[in-house]
């Protein structure tokens, strides 16, 4: 958490921190266990009983260790039906309405693996370079807890189905893939009077969620930085979408991220004690959540102490992790193969029509982006973010617009219309079309580029012809040098004090008579001629 400008960290898993203000507005924090008020005056760091005694910086931390970090994301695959039965997937139904005896582990009821989940899952593992299995099977993990109402979860265990892939960042970097595996999500518990089943007065269970697809992605201990993983977080979600396995909807829990991180020497291999973060809704925080325990385990380690193997909550209020559990280790689930489900039989022609229907990947694109048509690596990025965008990019350029000039309207005007109602470009009527349009009429100076501006609005909202507009409205741009300087006069006129300002060395005016005048003809007055003309009339008179 923060206090003015200081960072402050506690390191006990004890502390739960709760900030205030009092009437002079200084902050104060009280910590619960120790009830303790800490006062931020001259030490940058601010510590209560149970914390301990000297918290170090990031920077002291990582002159000794570094970090080893690796994530698990679970994401929910786009069936419109559960893996073992016919219930909807839908979300914000009422709860337990999309239940049956199946996903509620009824006696004698059979599930029956949905095969749309198989091609999915396929694809999935396909898109993140992995070597798929063409036979596996699933499993049961057993373990005991409310919200598996069968008392197991059908997942896969010894046969992912794939295995020893990777993906490539866009800083260059590639990330192993350990496995992909399938499974079904637990439902959902909502506690009362606590944040766990621990100490709640009442625990709620929604199990619209039971049953629904998942696959389960695991990466190889890779990721170095906090920034390196909210950077891998965010290169996966934006290769589910594009091949359409799944929208990751954070807020919607379709993309949950838990994060094992350690720390190890610098110049050693052996790894440290693995903590588990979960509650990490989204890359911010990914981050945030990182960096925190980056702080927490090297203090521990610094001073001779070591952190314990344990899976730890981030909240987002205190802006720190808190201890969940202890980890269970993995020979705690027994695993065994699901008797109910065959196994799982792929064929090579298959996987390879998968791997040929497959949309280009976003590190695909940027790469043809940069060495095909010339944009920054920056601005491919920005392209390739969302397939619809690039989409839209790429047919526009088609059409013989300068690919610098499609990436300027792009991610400056649409971007900004896009995002103040928080839709997708296919939610508009815009098209390459329109947009090749608005940008030649630019160009051959037709219309100027305040007026295009005027005209993207109705573009996004009618899909119109660029021409039919400016003529039904006539915008076109004032480009009659007679016509444009008899306007200039009349500004120039009209502002007398202004004009000696400017004549007395104040030659930064120039861009009010020019404003003058663009507002006067409602933006339709040729910029660079203005400017060109209203330069002359002021230097040389009227």
């Amino acid at each position: 958490m923060r206090i003015g400008f200081l960072q402050v960290v506690f390191t006990s898993p004890c502390c739960k921190v709760i900030p205030y203000y009092v009437t002079n507005k200084q902050r104060i924090v009280l910590c619960r266990q120790a009830k303790e008020k800490l006062y931020p005056r001259k030490h940058k760091y601010l510590h209560c009983s149970c914390a301990p005694s000297t918290t170090r910086t990031k920077e002291d931390v990582l002159k000794h260790y570094e970090a080893v970090i690796g994530i698990e994301v679970h994401v929910q695959l786009a069936t419109k039906s559960k893996t073992f039965c016919a219930c909807p997937t839908s979300f914000g139904a009422k709860p337990n309405t999309n239940v049956c005896p199946i996903c509620l582990g009824f006696p004698g009821t059979l599930p029956l693996l949905n095969q749309e989940v198989v091609q999915l899952a396929t694809r999935a593992a396909v898109a993140l370079n992995c070597e798929i299995a063409l036979k596996t099977k699933m499993d049961r993990k057993n373990y005991f807890y409310p919200d598996t109402p069968k008392n197991y979860q059908i997942s896969q265990n010894d046969r992912p189905l794939g295995k020893k892939g990777y993906i490539t960042l866009p800083s260059g970097r590639n990330i192993r893939i350990h496995r992909v595996h399938m499974e079904e999500d637990s439902g959902k518990m909502l506690h009362q009077g606590a944040s766990s089943l621990t100490g709640s007065t009442h625990t709620f269970i929604d199990y619209n969620r039971a049953g629904i697809p998942l696959i389960e992605i695991v990466s190889e201990p890779d990721i170095t930085s906090p920034s390196e993983a909210a950077e891998y977080g965010e290169e996966l979600r934006r290769i589910m979408r594009y091949i359409g396995v799944s929208d990751c909807n954070m807020e919607e829990g379709t993309m949950r991220l838990d994060v094992n991180i350690s720390l190890r020497r610098r110049g050693e291999k052996q790894l440290g004690t693995k903590v588990e973060l979960k509650n990490i809704n989204s890359f911010h925080f990914v981050s945030r959540a990182v960096d925190f325990e980056i702080i927490r385990q090297g203090t521990l380690l610094l001073q001779g102490q070591k952190p314990i193997q344990e899976t730890r909550l981030w909240n987002e209020k205190s802006q720190s992790t808190m201890t969940m559990r202890v980890k269970e280790v993995a020979s705690d689930y027994r695993y065994f193969p699901e008797p109910d489900i065959p196994p799982i039989q792929l064929e090579q022609h298959q996987v390879d029509a998968i791997r040929r229907s497959m949309e280009e990947l976003p590190a695909e694109k940027r790469k043809r982006y940069v060495e095909e048509l010339g944009l920054s690596l920056y601005d491919a990025n920005n392209i390739a973010n969302e397939l619809s965008i690039a989409k839209l990019f790429e047919a526009t350029v088609r059409r013989g617009v300068a690919p610098k000039l499609v990436v300027n309207w792009i991610m400056s005007d649409i971007m900004k219309y896009l995002n103040q109602r928080r839709i997708d470009i296919s939610e508009t009527k815009l098209n390459s079309e329109n947009l090749a349009e608005l940008i030649s009429l630019i160009e051959n100076k037709t219309i100027s580029g305040r007026i295009a501006k005027d005209i993207l609005p109705i573009l996004m909202e009618k899909g119109s012809s660029v021409k039919s507009i400016v003529e039904e409205r006539g915008l076109q741009q004032l480009t009659d040098k007679d016509k444009l300087e008899q306007l200039i006069k009349d500004t120039i006129v009209s502002y007398p004090k202004e004009v000696e300002m400017y004549k007395s060395g104040k030659t930064k005016l120039l861009g009010f008579f020019v404003g003058q005048v663009m507002k006067s003809t409602g933006g339709k007055a040729d910029p660079v001629l203005t400017n060109q003309l209203v330069k002359e009339l002021l230097s040389n008179g009227l």
